[in-house]
């Protein structure tokens, strides 16, 4: 059985880094900030994921 060669990061097309990077910020906004970066904006961010947040199993109170 061959190992499967590698992929170089130039073969990704940009459409799916943009894709991961808006993922991962989506992650952020529903997981981590609970308004250390955010400041007072964060308490409309949490308010909205507020019920993402419990049911994905993130602690936020």
């Amino acid at each position: 059985m061959e190992p499967t060669p590698a992929i170089a990061p130039r073969t990704v097309p940009l459409w799916a880094w943009l894709v991961a990077a808006l993922a991962l910020a989506l992650v952020y906004l529903l997981a981590a900030d609970n308004g250390l970066v955010l400041g007072r904006a964060a308490g409309v961010v949490h308010e909205l994921f507020h019920d993402a947040r419990h049911f994905a199993g993130v602690p936020c109170h």
